[in-house]
């Protein structure tokens, strides 16, 4: 039975706990039993939330009581060491902020607490979030559960891990530039960045620049990531930047009426592709052919001409460096390579920020008239499967580049706040996950889920987990 609890999905995972077939105290334990033999290993787990037995057991008097519940009554969650967590350590990956404990929830935390959820724990990440490898100097390296020699990326790797491990059914993660997606691809789990402004960053850190980072959840299923996402989204009242209402806008593509419109591509600016990669993002491409889709190869040119990864690096890095300056001022002993690295080069010229501001625009125009024509766009979430811990160099398609490239598909949805989401398709031949990544238009969240369920149902890789 244990075995079942940690593999099945939240939503799940409530209906057992409802329908009373299952207690909250027997799937809480069960997912604690397997964070202690799993993290050992994985490292994904950075601090236990005290009282998550306890909060099962009033989770089920409440039934007993035949009191009224919530979706995810009863159900454990863990969330990013950078959500703050009320009376729980949040210390952001950091030793400058070991110790530390909030006072108050996230708002993203809240919202899955008051929707009758329980905090299990919190995850790793790097320091401050700003890295594609889940490792800092207060609680060492998280590892992927596939293959404890490979990564399970960042920011969000530690949430990843724990989800894959079977030691969580549902996290929340937040996405700078691929912290959600490129996990959930290298573990072999779902995440969906949505867009810009739909779940409010109240509460997590950093925040700044907002325009950039993304609340998003972070499942073993599709179903799960609509759950929490109608759960989360909407504004509170404190990030002015979450100001859309909460409907759930059923967008393009759910119509009954038309076939879901769908281009996809594996290179129209990408960089090189690993081949396998390609493969499974062209393998998708046909299964939703074969279920009624129409599907097209496209290409992009503003992806050709304007890299976005440049522009990410022109304007956010300037931006964040005000924030950086004032955490770490008088505590630069205790400051990791990455923030030293950020905080040690140049400014940005000011000319070459106006011109990639523009490079942005353009970017959200060819974006725009895309999705006049089409409801989807289908691409690859990481340009390779997980690669090895610390890599400098990627070999790519027989190509060397930076290890900043694995951002390349992921990081245009960041700059343009289009909501994209991660879905495992594939398989490498060494075994590891592959993702694939959809992406469609503003507001159109429900777009990319339903055709999300839809390619997951076709999935040749459902329900498989890592043997650890």
């Amino acid at each position: 039975m244990t075995t079942e609890l940690i593999h099945r999905d939240a939503s799940g995972l409530a209906e057992l706990i409802r329908d009373r077939k299952v207690s909250s105290v027997e799937v809480v334990r069960a997912h604690l039993d397997r964070i202690e033999a799993a993290d050992p290993k994985v490292n994904a787990i950075v601090t236990l939330a005290d009282g998550a037995l306890e909060a099962a057991k009033a989770a089920d008097a409440a039934l007993a009581a035949g009191v009224a519940v919530g979706p995810l009554h009863g159900v454990p969650f863990t969330a990013k060491d950078s959500f703050d967590t009320a009376g729980v350590l949040t210390q952001r990956g950091s030793p400058i902020f070991a110790g530390r404990v909030p006072d108050r929830d996230a708002t993203s935390v809240a919202r899955l607490k008051r929707a009758g959820a329980i905090l299990l724990a919190k995850t790793n990440l790097p320091e401050f979030s700003y890295s594609t490898e889940s490792d800092n100097l207060l609680t060492g390296r998280t590892n992927n559960p596939w293959n404890l020699g490979r990564t399970p990326g960042g920011s969000s790797g530690g949430e990843s891990a724990a989800i894959a491990a079977g030691m969580s059914p549902l996290g929340l993660g937040s996405d700078l530039a691929i912290s959600v997606r490129g996990p959930a691809a290298h573990t072999g789990i779902a995440a969906l960045k949505p867009t810009h402004g739909r779940i409010p960053m109240t509460g997590v850190w950093p925040r700044a620049p907002r325009r950039d980072w993304h609340v998003g959840p972070m499942a073993r299923t599709v179903r799960d990531l609509a759950l929490a996402y109608a759960l989360l989204s909407g504004p509170d009242g404190a990030d002015g930047l979450a100001s859309v209402p909460r409907e759930f806008d059923a967008g393009l593509g759910t119509s009954p009426d038309r076939p879901v419109r769908v281009g996809w591509l594996v290179d129209s600016g990408l960089g090189p592709i690993d081949p396998e990669v390609a493969a499974t993002v062209r393998d998708a491409a046909e299964a939703l052919r074969s279920a009624g889709a129409e599907v097209d190869a496209v290409d992009i040119p503003a992806l050709e001409r304007d890299n976005p990864l440049d522009l990410f690096y022109r304007q956010h890095v300037m931006e964040v460096r005000p924030a950086f300056r004032e955490a770490t001022a008088g505590h630069e002993d205790r400051m990791g390579r990455v923030s030293k690295h950020m905080l040690a080069g140049p400014d940005t010229p000011l000319h070459d920020y106006v011109l990639a501001e523009q490079g942005v625009e353009r970017l959200r125009d060819a974006f725009a008239a895309y999705f006049q024509r089409y409801d989807i766009l289908l691409l690859p979430v990481l340009p390779v499967p997980a690669h090895g811990h610390g890599a400098a160099r990627l070999t790519v398609d027989g190509r060397t580049v930076n290890a900043a490239h694995i951002q390349t598909a992921t990081v245009p949805f960041n700059l343009t706040g289009l909501p994209a989401l991660s879905l495992r398709f594939g398989t490498s031949g060494e075994g590891l996950p592959i993702g694939v990544q959809l992406a469609a238009g503003w507001h159109c969240e429900s777009t990319v889920l339903h055709t999300a369920s839809l390619l997951e149902s076709l999935s040749p890789v459902r329900d498989q987990h890592p043997a650890m």
